[in-house]
């Protein structure tokens, strides 16, 4: 097997995107099964955590770029989309489609991923600007 042809961006991000959503899950289980949070609380609190992990791998890993704090303040936004489908995503699924709320976000995790690259790579391989 070439491992050239595995080492693509996509094959990066999916990686990251492996590794982050292990991390969300983990936090949002915590939260959730030990904690006994609301499935809702659980997740956002999750979702903020994971989003910070998310930056820095994908700056380092996926996009092999410096992160900046222009593109950490930038950043959020490429999880607008993400955010607010995956949100809508878990209550249908749990309230609706009576889907266990634990693994409800990792059926919503599926949705999101090829819209969350492109526009993760539009932001965090933006050249940065020197005043």
């Amino acid at each position: 097997m070439n491992l050239k042809r595995l080492n693509t961006e996509f094959t990066r991000f999916v990686f990251v995107g492996v590794v982050n959503t292990l991390s969300y899950y983990s936090i949002y289980l915590f939260l959730h099964n030990v904690l006994d949070w609301a499935y809702m609380p659980s997740h956002l609190i999750g979702f903020l955590i994971s989003l910070n992990i998310s930056f820095f791998l994908n700056t380092y890993v996926t996009y092999r770029v410096k992160p900046t704090l222009k593109k950490y303040l930038y950043f959020p936004l490429t999880q607008v989309v993400n955010m607010s489908v995956s949100t809508l995503l878990i209550f249908i699924f749990v309230e609706f489609l009576h889907i266990n709320s634990n693994i409800a976000p990792f059926a919503a995790v599926i949705f999101t991923i090829p819209v969350t690259f492109i526009v993760s790579g539009k932001i965090l391989k933006a050249p940065v600007q020197s005043k």
